[in-house]
């Protein structure tokens, strides 16, 4: 979860999508997630961060994208 939230640019920085999971504020598919959690194409992600909150449904899951490319891995829901 960690990772796909680094690549996908939704937070910069690993260290700090880590966190942000160990303190239980990503919930993957209705259940509050570890950094390390698997996530895979069709997932519904729900992040409270920063005082914002998101949803969306993982759509790719690539191991590295470039910039333009990492807005196509997820779609934003309505909340």
């Amino acid at each position: 979860m960690d990772k796909f939230l680094k690549v996908s640019r939704i937070i910069k920085r690993r260290t700090i999508a880590n966190e942000v999971c160990d303190r239980g504020r990503v919930i993957l598919n209705g259940r509050v997630c570890k950094a390390g959690a698997e996530v895979k194409a069709g997932d519904i992600v729900e992040i409270h961060f920063g005082g914002h909150d998101m949803k969306f449904e993982i759509l790719s899951t690539p191991e590295t994208v470039s910039k333009a490319g990492s807005a196509e891995m997820y779609r934003v829901s309505a909340t």
